[in-house]
């Protein structure tokens, strides 16, 4: 089979990254899925390879070292993808990690540190990868969150993470459509994948040190464990980033399920993004 589509994919050990990896590549790209840690020890990359292989696309993902918080590792994965592939269409943001906290009982680094990987992470590879996608009249699909549309008690750090992603992107749109490259961000709600569990919360340790934040504390945590109860899997949140890959004309903003759009179009009646790029695409035409 000839593959003449080639997309990067970061954050893809587990969950919805290692989903749409496979998906991608049974849609016939060619799948370059990153992952911070690659070495043979942690063996990080093995639930990835046997899904492909399960999926019989073993031989169009390959697996690649690439850590969002270092720029010299993010220039150095897209550079050598387009070296060895000589294109780049696509790149998928995935790389996120979750935090649960509130602000008088953290420190600002531990705020900035959250940004790092959730927002710094997510610039750092679309401005590496912006040249060759204009090249290749590309695409920038960048996994978010409903959490990137309302903010949510003790997520703080998290939430203004991501909606610096949307805020982001959503100006980009315009700019980035006019030298010929989509730009959609995807935002799943409650999604059942190892991503919770590398939120690193330890609940009791939270409850015990949370003072007088401890009673909305508990109601959060309880409310959290019955939302995740009847979580979306990671392969069904999947399909919408391929879909964000493959559709003719992708939207701004897609979720992922009928429960995110219910959440997001609780504060969004524009829910597909078309009149915001609309009107923002005029002011840069």
């Amino acid at each position: 089979m000839t593959v003449d589509r080639t997309v990067v994919i970061s954050g893809t050990s587990s969950g919805i990254g290692l989903e749409a990896a496979v998906a991608a590549a049974r849609a016939g790209w060619r799948t370059v899925a990153t992952m911070r840690d690659t070495s043979r020890d942690t063996s990080r990359d093995a639930d990835l390879r046997e899904a492909a292989r399960k999926e019989g696309v073993a031989d169009l993902v390959e697996v690649r070292r690439m850590d969002v918080t270092d720029p010299g590792s993010v220039q150095a994965c897209i550079a050598g993808v387009v070296a060895d592939h000589s294109r780049l269409d696509a790149v998928v943001n995935n790389a996120g990690a979750g935090h649960v906290g509130t602000l008088e009982q953290e420190s600002v680094e531990d705020v900035r540190a959250v940004m790092e990987v959730n927002f710094f992470g997510v610039l750092q590879v679309t401005h590496a990868a912006l040249p060759h996608l204009r090249s290749s009249g590309g695409r920038v699909v960048t996994v978010t969150s409903v959490g990137g549309v309302v903010g949510q008690p003790f997520n703080e750090a998290y939430c203004a993470a991501k909606f610096a992603v949307e805020g982001f992107m959503e100006s980009l749109h315009p700019v980035a459509a006019g030298v010929g490259v989509t730009v959609t961000v995807v935002e799943p709600g409650a999604v059942a994948s190892e991503f919770v569990s590398n939120a690193g919360v330890d609940q009791d340790a939270l409850l015990a040190r949370a003072g007088v934040y401890a009673p909305a504390l508990k109601a959060y945590l309880e409310r959290t464990a019955r939302s995740f109860a009847g979580a979306q899997s990671p392969r069904d949140a999947a399909a919408t980033v391929l879909e964000a890959l493959t559709a003719d004309a992708p939207p701004l903003r897609l979720q992922t399920s009928d429960g995110a759009r219910d959440f997001v179009g609780a504060k969004l009646a524009d829910l597909d993004g078309g009149t915001v790029t609309r009107l923002t695409s005029g002011w840069v035409s």
